[in-house]
């Protein structure tokens, strides 16, 4: 009798085995079907959230767990479509409003030596600031803001840092540049510094913020220049910065466009290896 028993239990425990199996793959196809029928519908979040379900509580339901896989690439690809239509209208509308804005600002660019060109206020051309200490406001093609000091005088100053000063005593002050440049030009001389938004000292933005209010500049160095901000370069800052959000969004619009189109390939290429396995089995 002993010799019976064994087997019989082993008999027994694999048969319930295989009745836990197939109720565990009953019940998470059961959630498999429900997630068809939302990506049918397109309703994408709730697929996933099936989805998901599954790994969660029937993480031994593998073949369910495989048809759900194939099933996430879909509606993954679908989600990455609609998100590229949702981009393409972000950019029509985005470059719509540069076409709009484009009129008012002067740009220049080398064909030659440049990639991108900049983007300046019409009063901060160069043809109409020969021989003036001011400051000129740019951004380029991609969005990015700089400032440039330009001092020109009858002796050389080194400056490499400028503060912007309000009556009330508040003021914002750029860090030493890291790229700075000095010449002369018939006994004149010239000396250039560039700085870029966020790290400018919040210069650029002390700017914009007080239009209407009597700004000192100090082009500080070896010695301190101080003069005035016209009207002229105060509107400039602010016209700079209006015209950078559209192109900072332009280029965040687009390189978010590149890493869809990249999901969407990779996910396109994954469902066809899923069609031919499924078709070879």
């Amino acid at each position: 009798m002993k010799k019976t028993i064994f087997p019989f239990i082993s008999i027994l425990l694999a048969s319930a085995c295989l009745i836990g199996c197939g109720g565990v793959e009953r019940k998470a196809s059961a959630k498999l079907d429900i997630a068809k029928q939302a990506y049918a519908q397109g309703d994408y979040a709730r697929a996933k959230a099936e989805l998901d379900s599954i790994k969660t509580l029937y993480p031994k339901a593998f073949d369910t767990r495989r048809e759900g896989n194939r099933l996430e690439r879909r509606v993954e690809l679908a989600v990455q479509r609609l998100q590229m239509a949702r981009l393409d209208s972000l950019l029509a509308s985005a470059q719509n409003r540069l076409e709009q804005l484009k009129p008012a600002y002067a740009f220049e660019k080398d064909e030659e030596y440049q990639q991108t060109g900049t983007y300046l206020h019409p009063s901060q051309v160069v043809e109409r600031n020969l021989h003036r200490s001011f400051l000129r406001f740019q951004v380029d093609e991609q969005g990015k803001v700089s400032m440039t000091s330009i001092y020109c005088g009858r002796t050389s100053i080194h400056h490499t840092s400028v503060k912007v000063s309000a009556p009330d005593g508040t003021f914002a002050q750029t860090p030493a540049s890291p790229d700075s440049y000095e010449t002369t030009d018939l006994g004149e001389h010239i000396e250039k510094a560039d700085y870029k938004l966020g790290q400018d000292g919040g210069v650029i933005e002390f700017i914009a913020l007080n239009p209407d209010k009597s700004l000192r500049v100090d082009f500080m160095g070896d010695r301190t220049y101080t003069t005035q901000l016209t009207k002229a370069d105060k509107q400039a800052a602010g016209a700079i910065l209006k015209l950078a959000e559209v192109l900072d969004s332009i280029a965040q619009v687009k390189h978010d466009m590149e890493e869809c189109r990249l999901k969407i390939g990779f996910l396109e290429e994954r469902i066809k290896r899923d069609s031919l396995e499924t078709l070879n089995k």
